[in-house]
């Protein structure tokens, strides 16, 4: 899956769908960075990910990987 997949879904979306399927503590130990792993938030994981182009690009690729239920 390219990038393109992602199109029309936002940063916010993904990384919610990722929290509410893996939950913070699983999250952070499938991409080890620290605004999942100490005191995590959705506004201060935003904040690092938009300013951060590797660690966005991990959490991209975790979401098209991730068979999520419905």
């Amino acid at each position: 899956m390219s990038s393109q997949d992602l199109h029309g879904i936002t940063l916010e979306a993904i990384l919610l769908r990722l929290v509410d399927h893996y939950g913070w503590d699983q999250l952070g130990k499938r991409i080890d960075i620290n605004c999942f792993i100490s005191d995590p938030s959705i506004k201060s994981s935003l904040k690092f990910l938009r300013k951060t182009p590797w660690a966005r690009s991990k959490v991209e690729e975790l979401y098209r990987e991730t068979r999520f239920t419905q």
